[in-house]
């Protein structure tokens, strides 16, 4: 029986992983819960899974959450100290993160310091603080596998083996544009770029799906994860979503790891390492699978993708203040505030205005991402104002 505490249990992340603790009751005991605002559906998930403690991000939903809640016994703490407190119980053996953004960063941080193994869905952690984070992973002795069906993927491949690798290849679906221009998408609605045509995922993460920026925080997620060169990382459009990663041997040689596009199987991989437990998922079937189709992107069709290399070039703070600004572009297309189009040209403009430093700790990267987060919210009011 394996402990777990779940930060961001209402997410699309943390619902799947509730329906793979689901399958094997046996194998892993929910110790505690984490949202930011969702209580009724957190109340519904405590209801089920019986945890001891949960933790609410903001403090009117905490109050909300304790009127909902009929269990005795139930701790519930609150805010980044909540989350805090979470990941040091002393029960829990392993730490799911999949919290949304730069938010998740200082779990992360926790979760390690306290010798806990980490399923890491929140790619921020390593875009942000990537370094930070794996020299902690090392100093501390634990596990971290990630959940993000393209990093899971070259996990998998790799088994280990990194002195012989030439090259690893993210794949991506292209969203649900995939093959339109850039002049063709100044008009698209929030509802036609949350239509994934494949994944059902947040929010933010279908909209940086669409524009590649996604892909791009997934390179910087790599390049820390498997200690590889940034450019020996490769990138391929990929819309059927089975081929979810390859790597390049030296020896000539590829491997490649293929799945139906379900997130619970990247998800039972992580919680299980190194265990591998038979599931009910299906296989996917390359006769009726047919045609798979790979293609290199245009940076200049996606110069969201082209901005995170930079950034991940440019290292120290840089790639904090991508993602901050990021984080707030897209909040601000979400509510029809700027247009889809806007996105790489606010990412583009904050990182020109804003000064890089070295991202030696957690409050140095914490305070770029504060400060590309005003510049970011400066350019859309701007944007707004035309």
């Amino acid at each position: 029986m394996k402990n777990i505490v779940l930060l961001g249990s209402t997410g699309s992340i943390g619902r799947s992983c509730l329906a793979v603790v689901r399958e094997f009751p046996s194998r892993f005991k929910v110790a505690g819960l984490a949202t930011w605002s969702h209580v009724e559906a957190l109340a519904e998930q405590v209801e089920e899974f019986r945890p001891d403690f949960v933790s609410i991000g903001q403090e009117g939903a905490a109050e909300r959450f304790r009127r909902l809640n009929s269990r005795p016994g139930l701790e519930v703490l609150q805010g980044e100290s909540g989350l805090v407190e979470l990941v040091r119980l002393p029960e829990v053996r392993l730490v799911v993160n999949a919290l949304v953004g730069a938010a998740g960063l200082v779990p992360t941080v926790e979760a390690v310091c306290a010798g806990k193994d980490l399923a890491l869905a929140n790619k921020e952690s390593l875009v942000l603080a990537g370094e930070l984070v794996m020299k902690l992973v090392k100093e501390r002795g634990t596990q971290l596998v990630p959940i993000d069906s393209e990093h899971s993927a070259i996990h998998q491949c790799l088994a280990g083996r990194t002195a012989s690798v030439r090259r690893i290849v993210l794949t991506a679906s292209g969203g649900p544009f995939n093959g339109r221009r850039m002049g063709e998408l100044e008009t698209v609605t929030p509802e036609e770029v949350l239509r994934h045509p494949v994944w059902d995922m947040g929010s933010r993460i279908c909209v940086d799906s669409a524009n590649l920026l996604n892909k791009g925080l997934e390179v910087m997620e790599a390049r820390w994860l498997f200690d590889i060169a940034l450019r020996n990382i490769g990138v391929l459009l990929h819309p059927q979503c089975i081929v979810h990663g390859l790597v390049e041997f030296t020896d000539g040689t590829t491997l490649a790891q293929m799945s139906r596009p379900d997130m619970k199987i990247p998800i039972l991989y992580a919680l299980s390492h190194p265990e591998q437990l038979v599931a009910p998922f299906e296989s996917c079937s390359l006769a009726e699978l047919g045609t798979l189709t790979f293609e290199e992107p245009d940076l200049e069709q996606y110069p969201c993708l082209r901005l995170a290399y930079e950034a991940a070039r440019a290292g120290g703070t840089v790639p904090a203040s991508l993602n901050a600004a990021d984080e707030v572009a897209v909040e601000a297309f979400l509510k029809r505030r700027i247009a889809f189009t806007d996105i790489p040209r606010i990412l583009e403009d904050s990182l020109e205005r804003l000064e890089p430093r070295q991202a030696g700790s957690v409050e140095s990267v914490m305070a770029a991402d504060g400060e590309a987060r005003a510049v970011a919210e400066k350019l859309v009011s701007k944007v707004c104002g035309r």
